[in-house]
């Protein structure tokens, strides 16, 4: 199938995307039919294992077609990437991505030959292909978005931006933070980082990609949008769940 978040973010828009840490399909079905453009399944941080993936891809097959499913993997590591992919993701942002050489090894690990060294066998998303066999459109199809989060990488951002295949980033605004001395925390306002976030929107720009972010809330999500950022992220599941729980208690009480 046809990415609409890539679509969407060539054309200039910005994307809004859910995050899943429930391990639940029934749950990833409530979120993508919320209107978030793309939904997003945390393997890394979220209670996420691979079969759990599976059942969250297939929740948001069934609520809607228009909303791509995406993946946060745990690690840069081939073999998560190949069977996240396999099994329906249409994006990858992969978290501690530092050099241009994790950059490239995403890459290779995403793409088929000879863009890369992916392994065919897309199990399930083989069947939802679109005008020919999933292996002829998924290299242009599929987003490779490295997370740029340390000290390290904010270094060594242009090398990164340069590898091909790389279609854009992803803030991680926590571990970022973390890296400089700061609190871990999402909606930053401290000047220096800020700076970096600006530095992080013209180097994408010149090169025709995008920058995404994680954010705690839709107010700092509409400002990254201001900012420029085209694709952002609104807290997780849990997260949304458990404000929206204590704010109907406290209306209760």
């Amino acid at each position: 199938m046809a990415n609409a978040v890539k679509q969407a973010i060539k054309a200039g828009k910005s994307v809004v995307n859910g995050w899943l840490a429930i391990p639940s399909g029934f749950s990833a079905e409530v979120m993508a039919q919320c209107g978030f453009d793309s939904v997003t399944v945390d393997m890394q941080h979220g209670v996420q294992d691979y079969l759990s993936a599976v059942a969250c891809f297939q929740g948001i097959s069934a609520a809607r077609n228009d909303v791509t499913p995406m993946v946060r993997v745990p690690w840069n590591e081939p073999g998560i990437i190949g069977k996240v992919l396999d099994a329906g993701a249409y994006g990858v942002i992969c978290p501690m991505v530092n050099t241009p050489e994790e950059a490239a090894a995403l890459v290779y690990s995403c793409r088929y030959p000879p863009q890369g060294g992916r392994s065919n066998g897309p199990i399930r998303v083989g069947m939802y292909g679109e005008g020919g066999p999933y292996q002829e459109t998924a290299n242009q199809e599929i987003l490779v978005i490295p997370m740029i989060e340390t000290r390290q990488a904010v270094a060594n951002l242009d090398a990164i931006l340069d590898v091909p295949g790389i279609d854009g980033i992803y803030v991680g605004p926590s571990d970022l933070g973390f890296s400089y001395g700061m609190v871990p925390k999402l909606d930053r306002e401290e000047p220096e980082i800020l700076e970096i976030y600006d530095k992080m929107l013209k180097a994408t720009k010149k090169r025709g990609q995008f920058a995404g972010i994680h954010n705690g809330t839709g107010a700092y999500a509409k400002k990254a949008i201001g900012l420029g950022f085209q694709l952002v992220t609104l807290a997780n599941d849990s997260g949304l769940m458990m404000m929206g729980a204590k704010a109907q208690i406290a209306a209760a009480r």
